[in-house]
């Protein structure tokens, strides 16, 4: 099992030295050396004169608990919650170059919207809501002067990759090397690491790759590693981990470290960066290699509407919720969200009709949601810009979770046919857990919306809903707002 660190990572671009005794070639077999004897003058000089490029980051936290108190009344009451890890510089930034950019863990950037047993905080009680949290670049753990410390934000994060890039308001010392190729690190070659273990201070510490390669799926994780057996410890996630040049005889950036295996002293694995350095340059999130992007068009509709016209229940989950999905006669889909105590409740939170298109998957209809004494009609081009917005990026997310799920079934009798076939299935089940655990925020912002949208008073019923043709209205005369609309949220 895997267990996070939290540290602060930066990768980068900048000078390189210049050259090396021709010698230090003759040292290496392959692109990167297995002695540090390959490192030439030149770059041991800028190593010592370069001021550190990895700052510790101080990551806190404010959760909001809610408990009954001695009196059993509803209290509330406030958490705070601190962590140290590692950040490097890896680009200035900005019209002048008056910022620099950095690059870290997502685990470091990022604290988890609600606590639960899949997302614990240390000293924070599971079912805590988080209303603020903070990234700042500090002296080390001890440091209390809060007016030289440097305010990070965020400019992307990728929680499949484990990565996230900042942006630090004013000018750093960057790194002075380039970035390597993580496609040529073999087992056995030297490598440094430079982090803040424990938040405590700057230190280098060097090992050798015992596993060029490790692929990365522990919980949401989905993204190469390799095994590195430096010493490395908690607040050391973020740093940058370098190997040795055997052409240049200089030191490149081959991985951001940022965790390690339980039970191991020194197992630790890297992420590769190859796949982080599309990001470092555009500053948005690549596609995965590998990773089919699924497609909402006529043939995948054609696919849910078979499936939801099956003998088995159509139900599947949205995000942590229940939800279900049932194909009219007129050729519309009718899906449900129901409340968190379902099947205890059984009436539908959030009800959304989803209209045939011939320009593509669907078109948003009627939106119905919990009343009095049923459900009741929405007059959604009432509603404000972020609201219709909210509907639109439920109803996308509903049709994705459902063909995912239902893909998946369809697939589940073939794995014992062949171990390609499993492997196949097993693959498609990871894909939907990791789906369903990243949609924590979108789902609670549906359930927000469902609760502002105001009914007709007219009671409806969800099975007269999922068979009697009710007049529909396409978002396209709604005004209703896309979720690919400028500064909608993703």
């Amino acid at each position: 099992m895997r267990l996070f660190f939290a540290a602060l990572s930066v990768a980068g671009v900048a000078c390189v030295v210049a050259s090396q005794p021709a010698s230090a070639a003759g040292r290496c077999v392959g692109d990167y050396a297995e002695d540090l004897t390959a490192l030439s003058p030149g770059a041991r000089d800028l190593e010592a004169r370069t001021p550190s490029y990895s700052y510790a980051v101080r990551t806190s936290a404010v959760y909001e608990c809610v408990s009954y108190g001695s009196d059993a009344k509803l209290k509330t009451s406030r958490v705070s919650a601190t962590a140290y890890g590692t950040a490097f510089a890896f680009r200035k930034d900005g019209p002048k170059g008056e910022d620099t950019l950095l690059v870290t863990n997502q685990h470091v950037s990022d604290w988890p919207a609600v606590t639960d047993a899949a997302n614990t905080v240390d000293g924070v009680p599971q079912g805590c809501r988080r209303v603020s949290d903070s990234l700042r670049i500090v002296d080390n753990d001890q440091d209390d002067y809060a007016a030289d410390d440097v305010a990070l934000t965020k400019v992307v994060v990728d929680p499949t990759m484990d990565v996230a890039i900042l942006r630090a308001k004013t000018k750093l010392t960057i790194m002075p090397w380039k970035i390597g190729h993580s496609a040529a690190v073999t087992a056995r070659i030297a490598v440094e690491v430079k982090g803040y273990p424990l938040g405590a201070f700057n230190a280098t510490n060097v090992g050798k790759v015992v596993s060029a390669y490790d692929h990365d799926d522990y919980g949401t994780w989905n993204h190469d590693d390799f095994v590195v057996d430096a010493l490395l410890t908690h607040g050391g996630s973020g740093s940058p981990v370098l190997a040795l040049s055997c052409k240049t005889g200089e030191w490149e950036l081959v991985g951001i470290f940022h965790a390690h295996y339980n039970g191991a002293s020194a197992l630790n694995v890297v992420v590769a960066i190859d796949q982080v350095r599309d990001m470092m340059t555009t500053l948005k999130r690549s596609p995965k290699h590998g990773e089919a992007p699924l497609e909402l068009d006529v043939a995948a509709r054609s696919r849910l509407i078979n499936a939801a016209n099956q003998s088995d229940p159509p139900f599947f989950s949205f995000g942590s919720l229940t939800a279900s999905v049932r194909a009219r006669s007129d050729g519309a889909l009718v899906f449900a969200v129901y409340p968190s105590d379902f099947p205890a409740t059984t009436r539908p939170t959030l009800v959304i009709e989803d209209l045939p298109d011939t320009a593509g998957f669907g078109a948003l209809g009627n939106v119905y949601v919990s009343g009095a004494n049923g459900l009741q009609a929405t007059v959604l081009a009432e509603a404000d810009a972020a609201t219709q917005n909210q509907v639109t990026r439920a109803l996308d997310l509903l049709r994705t979770d459902a063909l995912t799920t239902f893909d998946y079934r369809a697939s589940a009798p073939t794995a014992d046919k062949s171990k390609d076939s499993y492997e196949k299935v097993a693959g498609q089940k990871k894909a939907l857990g990791k789906l369903l655990d990243g949609q924590r925020d979108s789902v609670a912002a549906a359930l927000d919306v469902a609760k502002k949208l105001k009914g007709d008073g007219s009671p409806q019923k969800l099975a007269d809903l999922e068979t009697t043709l009710t007049p529909s209205v396409p978002a396209s005369t709604q005004a209703v707002a896309r979720s690919d609309a400028p500064g909608s949220r993703e």
